[in-house]
């Protein structure tokens, strides 16, 4: 099956895009000597992690849902952080992680015993209070952020029993952010990490985004392994392995105009399958569009829901769009499937595959059924 062939609207993964990216990742990891683990909570489409699978099989989970479905379809290592463990959950946790990670003093003392008892090594997340990221929904380090203890709140002495630190400051970001965040970890933390096995520098290294200096990270982590050669190093970037890997491909099904605006309804929706466009906002590339320009045919692109604001714009053409025309909507792997929703019922698009040799497959399909279990 080709490409042309499959109904919109449904999302693409490329099995060479995704390969490129394993590779580039697996490199860092192998050259800085550190463990890059996948972070589900940017991409847990689980039918493609035999792909995964070969070049890494640890991960972490902000859930229960995502641990298992770690442990089922990747069953390496896997690093645990929720911003709150209850009585109800911890010890499923417990059972499923080899890493865990505490989001504050309180949780790790009401867990503690537990948690040396079941033998998985224990973290505190920390907060160097370093802001890089401008999109302050996407930035943990805000004040009065809920995420981490600060080092006036640890005090003189590292917690007993706590064998790992967590820090993620970071979002999309590049070499050079880390580089900042990682000064300002150091300026106050480095008193403890004589005390610690391991350090988790956390997600947010989006080192497979065209012009990201690899040599600078590599550089920034073999520097910090000298200075702390006994701390073992883990990353867990999400967009990073997923990142310009799937598009949405889409129908124009109406055009309508109102006020001079001409609007191209897609059989898609912005709120139910791309709801980072709306909560960031950004305004994604369409492949089949030319730059914005007075005198070309230009569209504010509408979804199929009936949310008012379900629309972005604008897009310009070098041709009137017409019903039918596909247009592709790119990047739309990491962070986008696993946002998505069933808001007014529509119909979820379906997921495809592409292998290297351009042979396409399903990888799930929806229908009424997911929609009626969902909300009974």
């Amino acid at each position: 099956m080709k490409l042309n062939d499959i109904t919109t609207p449904f999302y693409v993964v490329y099995e060479d895009k995704l390969r490129r990216n394993l590779r580039l990742i697996n490199e860092v990891k192998q050259r800085a000597g550190v463990n890059i683990i996948m972070a589900l909570k940017a991409n847990a489409l689980w039918r493609t992690f035999p792909i995964v699978r070969e070049y890494c099989r640890d991960f972490t989970a902000s859930s229960l849902n995502e641990l298992r479905l770690g442990n089922e379809e990747l069953g390496g290592e896997a690093h645990s952080y929720c911003p709150a463990y209850t009585p109800e959950t911890i010890g499923e946790f417990l059972k499923r992680s080899t890493h865990i990670t505490f989001n504050s003093l309180h949780q790790w003392l009401r867990h503690k015993e537990a948690t040396i008892a079941a033998g998985v090594s224990p973290g505190l997340r920390v907060n160097p209070q370093c802001s890089v990221i401008d999109t302050d929904i996407y930035n943990p380090a805000l004040p009065g952020s809920r995420f981490g203890v600060t080092a006036d709140e640890i005090g003189a002495e590292w917690p007993e029993g706590l064998e790992g630190m967590h820090i993620h400051a970071l979002c999309e970001s590049n070499s050079y952010d880390f580089e900042k965040v990682l000064r300002a970890f150091e300026q106050q933390f480095g008193s403890y990490l004589d005390k610690v096995k391991w350090v988790n520098f956390g997600g947010g290294h989006l080192m497979t985004r065209e012009g990201y200096d690899i040599e600078h990270l590599i550089s920034t982590l073999l520097d910090f392994k000298s200075r702390h050669p006994m701390i073992s190093i883990i990353m867990e970037p999400g967009s990073a392995f997923a990142w310009r890997t799937g598009d949405l491909i889409t129908s124009v099904v109406d055009i309508v105009e109102n006020q001079g605006i001409t609007t191209a309804i897609i059989d898609a929706s912005f709120a139910c399958h791309m709801p980072d466009c709306l909560e960031m906002p950004y305004k994604p590339a369409i492949s089949e569009s030319v730059p914005t320009q007075t005198g070309l045919p230009t569209y504010r692109l509408g979804g199929n829901s009936c949310l008012s604001g379900d629309f972005m714009g604008d897009w310009s053409f070098t041709r009137p769009l017409r019903e039918g025309d596909r247009l592709t909507l790119e990047d739309m792997n990491h962070y986008t499937t696993v946002k998505t929703n069933m808001f007014n019922g529509i119909q979820h698009p379906s997921i495809v595959l592409c292998r290297s040799n351009g042979e396409c497959e399903y990888l799930r399909e929806y229908d009424y059924s997911d929609y009626k279990s969902r909300m009974s």
